[in-house]
């Protein structure tokens, strides 16, 4: 099969439309895709490039298939038809449990969905607020221990638990690291312990994500080595193969292959070169009217209205099988043995015929 030559896509596209905000394109604005600045390497810090064209296949040529002891994938509760069978995927993480406003567990979801996976499944859970991890984490609280008491519960049912806490407060650190020790200590013999940890290439002060020290509570950490660039940030790939290499080597130094799953987007992102979507001033209204190809002025229900069209910019970075499995070979090559999905049912079919899983 023949395979177009470029390695991360992109796509410019030039529109003329009715502006309106450009939502995220994996199709979800969660914890999952928050990124940091801190993320990114400092150039100051930057040792002389390294040759990473050795990893980028030949278009002439058919992609390479590329062996993994682990391959990890998250699925999305009322979305389990997009884990078809025969997928060499070996675990799930299922996605939906969080912790409510109240500090309880919510939202599990029901393992016998998945009835057809007969590979590992890990409950996953979340936290969507800083202040409500904070509250959460309270040592010697109510709350932390009966949510404690309930996630042991609810994986009863499952091979594991995944913990995806995105937003822990910068005092929390020592809570965070006693809360991962109280869940293992909880958890039955035989049940995994796995975490979400965000993507970084050094050690930074004060991190509440320290991989040395959040390494022995766990069985395995799934590094999300994606959204260098964000919605907020510059246009940018989600997961250059520059910045995933200096994630992986700083993961594994840290955290070493056999704890270690490099997480590998599916999704892409655009940006736009303007967002009209904005509050107006009166005056500023009236240089609208003056400066810009407006409609004729109408009125619904007495609220004046009027339309304008504005030619909008936007790029889209996305990946599909040549980025991937460029990204796959060098990840191979470094030593990693496990790698992970966000999310099974974003991707292009043809990435599961590049991956097989190691006997």
């Amino acid at each position: 099969m023949k395979h177009p030559a470029f390695l991360t896509a992109l796509v410019l596209i030039i529109l003329t439309q009715c502006s309106k905000e450009v939502p995220c394109t994996c199709g979800e604005e969660c914890l999952q895709h928050q990124a940091s600045a801190l993320f990114i390497d400092d150039p100051e810090e930057e040792e002389p490039e390294e040759d990473l064209s050795i990893f980028i296949p030949d278009p002439e040529t058919d992609l390479p298939v590329t062996e993994f002891r682990e391959v990890w994938g998250y699925v999305v509760s009322g979305q389990e038809s997009a884990l078809r069978r025969g997928l060499p995927i070996t675990d799930v993480c299922y996605f939906g449990a969080e912790v409510n406003m109240y500090g309880r567990l919510n939202s599990v979801p029901n393992r016998s969905r998945l009835s057809s996976f007969t590979g590992r499944v890990h409950l996953t859970v979340t936290c969507p607020s800083s202040s409500l991890t904070y509250f959460t984490l309270m040592p010697g609280s109510k709350e932390r221990a009966d949510l404690i008491r309930n996630l042991i519960m609810a994986t009863s049912n499952f091979d594991g638990l995944n913990i995806d806490f995105e937003n822990i407060p910068a005092q929390s650190g020592d809570a965070f690291l006693s809360f991962l020790r109280e869940l293992r200590e909880g958890l039955p013999a035989g049940k995994m312990l796995t975490i979400a940890l965000y993507g970084r290439n050094r050690a930074i002060a004060n991190d509440v994500y320290d991989y040395a020290k959040i390494t022995p509570h766990v069985d395995r950490i799934f590094v999300m080595a994606y959204d260098e660039h964000w919605s907020g940030s510059v246009p940018g790939p989600v997961s250059s193969l520059r910045w995933c290499r200096s994630v992986a080597d700083y993961s594994l130094r840290i955290i070493g292959a056999e704890k270690l799953i490099m997480g590998i987007p599916f999704y892409g992102r655009a940006w736009a070169s303007q967002n009209h979507s904005r509050a107006l001033t009166y005056p500023s209204i009236e240089r609208l009217q003056n400066t810009a190809e407006t409609t004729e002025l109408r009125r619904e229900n007495g609220t004046p209205v009027f339309d304008y069209e504005a030619s909008v910019s936007v790029r889209v970075y996305y990946e599909d099988e040549y980025s991937i499995s460029a990204r796959m070979e060098m990840y191979k090559s470094m030593g990693v043995s496990s790698i992970g999905f966000w999310r099974i049912g974003q991707e292009t079919q043809k990435v599961w015929s590049i991956i097989k899983l190691e006997v």
